[in-house]
């Protein structure tokens, strides 16, 4: 029988016995954890598992009025999520005030070539309001009139249009663990710089700063630790030595929407994988279709001599290359 793996998400205070009690009443409906990541933030606890449903001795609706009824017990929310639940993905979309990614999304999906549906703009300004009402999506602001968001209404967006996918174009504040542990590996990012190097706040600026010769930005899921999540695309350019600052930005722009757009594609395709903080195109997946890092064509101009070890397959001619210390 094929396995169907189920998503269980645990989000709440940290507990004694909340693992034991949970996998408990999975192993009592003949239901099988094939694996469980645990962490603990600032006091709020999470863990998700994944485990075969695929024998399993009760219906859906029961197993999840059975989670749900521990979960009030314990005083955590416990959020069930199967496979096959539906096959429309919904995605809600976080901006701030720059439009690039968001048009970028929003074209794809006018286009049918984005593979869900984007149910929802929440931004912590209401710049980008008219943009996601030409589209006739729902915006939502959550900031006050400095731009600090509100995760607890944030929290009930994401709950109210039923959210597979978060995708942050451009969304520039930094996001709670409340919500981090109860969308991992479903919140996506685009950073403007080639992470680890310079992560957090004016990463163009921290190139520019930095002297360096190639900058680039990077997709990548979203953690709890600042732009250091798995690494999904990536996009590189120059910068010349007289580049300011807004022409850095105006290189990165649409680079920043490229690989956003190809990272949310990998994401809703199932075409990628995280394992260990890593990301890992699925074997059966056509590397052809994604471009992930360089171009082929800039691919093709690096240059493959010298490298280590060629002398090696020389075969006898190796020894003639070795000097011997002279008789004189």
């Amino acid at each position: 029988m094929t396995r169907e793996l189920t998503e269980i998400t645990v989000i709440g205070g940290d507990k004694t016995g909340l693992i034991a009690n949970v996998t408990t009443l999975l192993f009592e409906r003949g239901i099988n954890v094939e694996d469980l990541d645990q962490a603990v933030r600032e006091g709020i606890f999470r863990m998700t598992l994944h485990a075969d449903t695929s024998e399993m001795t009760c219906s859906r609706d029961e197993l999840r009025d059975a989670l749900t009824d521990l979960g009030d017990e314990l005083g955590v929310d416990v959020q069930v999520r199967f496979p096959s639940d539906r096959k429309t993905r919904e995605i809600a979309v976080l901006v701030t005030k720059e439009s690039h990614c968001l048009e970028a999304l929003f074209e794809a999906w006018a286009n049918d070539d984005l593979g869900a549906e984007i149910s929802v703009v929440i931004g912590n300004h209401d710049t980008l309001e008219p943009l996601a009402s030409h589209y006739d999506v729902p915006f939502h602001d959550i900031g006050d009139e400095k731009g600090t968001a509100d995760e607890d209404h944030l929290l009930e967006l994401l709950e109210e249009y039923d959210v597979d996918l978060i995708v942050l174009a451009r969304y520039m504040r930094i996001l709670g663990p409340n919500v981090v542990f109860r969308y991992e590996d479903r919140i996506i990012n685009i950073h403007p710089s080639l992470l680890p190097a310079f992560p957090g706040a004016a990463a163009y600026r921290q190139a520019k700063e930095g002297g360096v010769r190639i900058a680039g930005v990077t997709a990548h899921y979203v953690t709890t630790d600042l732009d250091q999540g798995p690494i999904i695309a990536q996009r590189a350019f120059d910068v010349p030595d007289d580049a300011t600052i807004d022409e850095i930005k105006s290189r990165g722009q649409p680079l920043e929407a490229d690989a956003l757009l190809e990272a949310v594609k990998l994401h809703l395709n199932d075409d990628i994988t995280v394992h260990r903080g890593r990301t890992s195109l699925r074997s059966e997946t056509d590397a052809e279709d994604y471009q992930l890092g360089l171009s082929r064509e800039a691919q093709a101009l690096n240059p493959d001599r010298p490298v280590d070890g060629l002398i090696d397959g020389l075969g006898g001619e190796r020894e003639a290359l070795t000097l011997e210390p002279s008789e004189d």
